[in-house]
């Protein structure tokens, strides 16, 4: 199948050599000089018309990082895509702009499929991520065979902006774990709990999740380096504050873990793994955040 990859960056540059390796004709682009480079060094075609790569291509697939990126790719899929093409986004976006694109597309003879993943870049590149999908039954299943090339799991959840919806349900709860573990861990070491001792117990215990056990190979040793920076998920959990807005859900502890994000960014953070919202609730209560303050 002739594929062209919009995005080609943490996730998308995965999520794009999967589809190559699995024997699909695939083109690639990005806005980024730097991306681009790394994409034809993994051996991606990167074409310098994009108007003809997406006239060209029967399915176009995008990463993208917030709202004006998919509004922009978009409108140049209506433009370009010839009709009967298939636009397949993965990106964590706003149920609006999500419509409003589909729409766009929908009048272009396109059809759009949301498929955003849950996952993170590490398991972009072991193909283990879960795909939700929504959009017309019939042309998911079209693109179901390219969906299994990114993870075991695959689910339509409708026609519709569900799928964009099932992303915030599932990222509102890992915002949401970070700020549970940044109160438990603070209360435990202001208490005198060694820290190694703290993620030893967690990890054998009944509150031991998969994202927990994931997060205690970095973060007993003190290492906050991103996979999902504080940033990113500040976008996310905006996003999941306007979901609730409406809908008219409180949405009370994401408003709390909003502000955690902020005070993260607030105090430097900002490039962080999210969990960083661990160092702001051990300020908070007077505790040093630096690796040698920590018995």
């Amino acid at each position: 199948m002739r594929i062209h990859f919009i995005g080609i960056g943490k996730m998308g540059l995965p999520l794009a050599g999967h589809l190559q390796r699995a024997g699909h004709a695939l083109t690639a682009a990005d806005p980024s000089a730097e991306r681009r480079a790394l994409a034809a060094a993994a051996g991606l075609a990167v074409p310098g018309d994009a108007a003809a790569a997406l006239a060209a291509a029967e399915v176009v697939f995008s990463s993208l990082p917030h709202d004006g990126a998919l509004r922009s790719v978009g409108a140049e899929v209506a433009r370009h895509a010839t009709r009967g093409a298939v636009y397949v986004d993965t990106s964590t976006v706003s149920q609006a702009v999500s419509a409003e694109v589909a729409a766009l597309c929908a009048a272009a003879g396109v059809a759009h499929v949301r498929t955003t993943v849950s996952g993170n870049n590490k398991m972009a590149e072991a193909a283990q991520l879960t795909v939700m999908a929504s959009g017309p039954r019939a042309v998911y299943d079209r693109v179901l065979p390219l969906l299994r090339a990114f993870g075991p799991h695959q689910f339509w959840l409708g026609e519709g902006e569900q799928a964009r919806l099932m992303k915030l349900v599932v990222n509102l709860m890992i915002a949401q774990t970070s700020a549970m573990l940044a109160e438990a861990l603070t209360l435990g070491r202001k208490g005198g709990i060694g820290w190694q001792d703290l993620w030893a117990v967690l990890g054998a215990s009944a509150v031991a999740s998969p994202i927990l056990k994931a997060k205690a190979v970095q973060l007993s040793a003190r290492d906050f380096t991103p996979t999902f920076t504080v940033e990113q998920m500040q976008k996310d959990v905006g996003l999941i504050l306007e979901a609730g807005a409406v809908s008219h859900v409180p949405l009370p502890g994401a408003a709390l873990t909003a502000q955690l994000l902020q005070a993260a960014v607030a105090q430097g953070d900002a490039l962080d793994d999210y969990a960083a919202v661990i160092k702001v609730a051990e300020r908070l209560a007077g505790l040093g955040t630096a690796a040698g303050d920590i018995a």
